[in-house]
């Protein structure tokens, strides 16, 4: 596995996007401070920049860097979240303008995944995650379901997981926490 995050957080730190497994779903990813590889990942997607994606990263300390404000809601949401949780938050600091939606939130994921949490702790910065195919078609919770046409076009296809046969992960929940700590369930 080590070797597998060398080579990932390489291409990240080039300006690349990569193809990845995640505590959820198959994902493309890139480093999340760098607005041309997020652009790149919204035209392979072939979706409006207008409909935001999100970042992993590996841990409380690291989502404290990212954002202005961890509201005490999202915080004892995070404590007792049993599933991969995607909380969007009012504030990111230091990503890509492109990332952040039109209202400046962006949805961030505290990894589960040990690869994940390794690249985001490498490459020191959160990971773009959003589910690996096409805008509008079904989202691969395996690798053997990612089109070739998402495979040819990423710079790096991180060689792990490819033999899982049945489609156990699904898409995070997503919840949006407000500074003032209105909660609101999206998915």
């Amino acid at each position: 596995m080590e070797e597998e995050v060398k080579r990932a957080a390489a291409v990240l730190s080039e300006g690349g996007i990569i193809l990845y497994p995640t505590d959820t779903i198959w994902g493309i990813g890139c480093d999340a401070t760098n607005a041309d590889a997020v652009a790149r990942i919204y035209s392979l997607k072939q979706r409006s920049d207008s409909k935001s994606m999100l970042a992993l990263v590996s841990d409380i300390a690291m989502l404290d860097r990212w954002v202005e404000t961890i509201p005490e809601a999202a915080e004892m949401l995070i404590d007792v979240a049993v599933d991969p949780l995607t909380i969007i938050y009012d504030h990111p600091r230091g990503v890509a303008d492109n990332l952040v939606a039109n209202d400046g939130s962006l949805g961030i994921r505290i990894t589960g995944d040990a690869f994940c949490q390794r690249l985001c702790r490498r490459l020191k910065k959160p990971v773009v995650s959003t589910s690996a195919n096409i805008s509008g078609q079904k989202a691969p919770s395996v690798f053997r379901e990612i089109s070739p046409e998402i495979i040819g076009k990423v710079d790096y296809v991180v060689g792990l997981r490819h033999d899982e046969q049945h489609n156990i992960n699904k898409p995070s929940a997503i919840i949006k926490v407000s500074d003032s700590g209105v909660i609101k369930v999206i998915r």
